[in-house]
């Protein structure tokens, strides 16, 4: 069962596979090697893409009614 999707050689000599984590959580990676070549593995997890808005106020209407004048100190909280 192959499920390797892309592999990149690039001038470092690195090789990228994609792959997906098998049911059992083994991995099983086929690319440029001979037996009893030595190599390094490192494993990362692709981020996780939360869906939704990440810009809620995209594209929204705004002004700003009298914008050069002074703010009252009563209304920042920090200032109480």
């Amino acid at each position: 069962m192959d499920y390797n999707w892309v592999m990149v050689i690039d001038t470092t000599q690195a090789v990228r596979i994609k792959t997906i984590v098998a049911e059992n959580g083994e991995l099983h990676l086929r690319g440029p090697f001979r037996a009893g070549d030595h190599v390094e593995v490192i494993v990362l997890a692709d981020p996780i893409i939360v869906d939704g808005n990440h810009y809620p106020l995209q594209g929204t209407d705004y002004s700003f009614p009298d914008s050069f004048s002074s703010v009252v100190e009563n209304d920042w909280d920090a200032m109480q």
